[in-house]
């Protein structure tokens, strides 16, 4: 045993893997997660003086089924009905209970993604429940991701826990032919997770590279099993192509650098070769889809030496073509900076005026951000500098917030 603390990240490191195991084993979601929750709990009271185990997944999965096995005892105890076999109980804390089912077959966090992602669940529910799972993100950073309220996502996720429960069989795992039919909903989550983890929608730290990066292994794992998928090629290249700029986006001191004004020889050429023959690949097979596009896009802007050469055009272009498919207000403000860089600012405002009136953005910093970025290309500081203050009031990520406060004060 090594005698280091435990990591921070308990949560991230070992849970997907763990409560995986835990629901393929005993079929209850819920159930799972509150005994891993506790044995999470043990970890950090016994692990800091007893040392953290070789296997620590294994460590955390023999207590929280010990927990779940515990509660069906006294369940059947009171019911008088036998729920489990107990004969398959774990005795070694050094194994990892059910490391004999399906062992080496599916990598956990990959199955628990396609189990959350049941058709019996919404859209929103099977989002929601996974990004709860996979990434241990909290239920308020899933709400900034969707830009809903805290307690309408809590609710979300309860349903779906609800939902599943009353299901036979809930968490099967899917064959490949099934697939396909889940891939809408498995993209959309792999999108957010690594959205979060590339932009951290709170905190000090601007990005959390290891979510980023289990969003992107992830999307390679099924990429591989769908090849022919134009969507999912899309995706990983969108994925690719925006974690090329990690390293340029941050300064000495932790401060954010707009893409404008990040030093593009410190971009991973590698990644940004990776993601544009994905978009090449792809493209021309159709049917193109919104990833496509938006990876398209990106592509556009790696591809330009300095950002004076960026081809607006095309990327307003692609940005028309997005619109048509995902007419949503964030595509929309996105469009207008677009629009300005190819026709002037005052048309961009143009777009980004009616917007003021979305739901959805009204409590973003996206709005008022954009909108002040606008107004100070077209020469009107004085507005500029308030919606600057606006966008660095409502931003909950601390990088975000000095970055904004720095722009307003550049226009005093």
């Amino acid at each position: 045993m090594s005698l280091q603390p435990p990591p921070e990240d308990l949560w991230r490191a070992y849970a997907p893997q763990v409560l995986a195991a835990l629901v393929r084993r005993f079929g209850d979601f819920a159930a799972a997660e509150d005994a891993l929750q506790e044995a999470l709990l043990a970890a950090y009271q016994q692990w800091p003086s007893q040392g953290v185990p070789d296997r620590p997944d294994a460590w955390l999965t023999t207590v929280a089924s010990r927990r779940l096995i515990d509660q069906v005892r006294s369940e059947s105890a009171r019911t008088g009905r036998e729920h489990l076999d107990l004969q398959r109980t774990p005795t070694d804390r050094r194994k990892t209970p059910g490391a004999d089912e399906d062992a080496g077959t599916v990598d956990d966090s990959v199955l628990l993604l396609l189990l959350c992602c049941h058709p019996a669940l919404s859209r929103p529910n099977q989002v929601a429940l996974t990004l709860r799972a996979l990434g241990g993100l909290t239920t308020a950073q899933i709400a900034r991701a969707f830009l809903v309220p805290e307690a309408t996502m809590a609710q979300r996720i309860s349903r779906a826990k609800t939902r599943l429960r009353k299901l036979d069989q809930p968490f099967a795992v899917p064959p490949v032919t099934e697939l396909p039919a889940r891939v809408a909903a498995v993209t959309q989550v792999l999108y957010v997770v690594f959205t979060e983890g590339h932009l951290s929608s709170a905190g000090r730290d601007l990005y959390d590279v290891s979510l980023s990066e289990e969003a992107i292994r992830l999307t390679r794992w099924l990429r591989a099993r769908l090849p022919a998928d134009g969507e999912v090629a899309g995706l990983l290249a969108l994925m690719v192509l925006t974690d090329a700029r990690r390293a340029a986006r941050l300064d000495d001191d932790g401060s954010l650098i707009p893409l404008d004004r990040q030093d593009r020889r410190r971009w991973d050429r590698g990644r940004i070769r990776e993601g544009v023959a994905l978009v090449e690949a792809a493209l021309p097979v159709g049917p193109v889809g919104p990833y496509q596009l938006q990876a398209a896009i990106a592509a556009v802007h790696a591809e330009a030496e300095r950002a004076e050469d960026t081809d607006w055009a095309q990327i307003e272009l692609l940005y028309r073509m997005l619109a048509e498919q995902d007419p949503g207000p964030v595509v929309r403000l996105n469009h207008a900076v677009a629009v300005a860089m190819v026709q002037g600012p005052e048309a961009g405002l143009e777009m980004v005026e009616p917007l003021a009136t979305s739901a959805e953005l009204r409590h973003s910093h996206r709005l008022p951000a954009v909108r002040a970025h606008l107004l100070a290309l077209a020469g009107r500081p004085a507005e500029a500098r308030l919606a600057y203050a606006e966008a660095a009031r409502l931003a909950t990520s601390i990088a975000e917030q000095r970055y904004l406060h720095q722009r307003c004060e550049a226009l005093t």
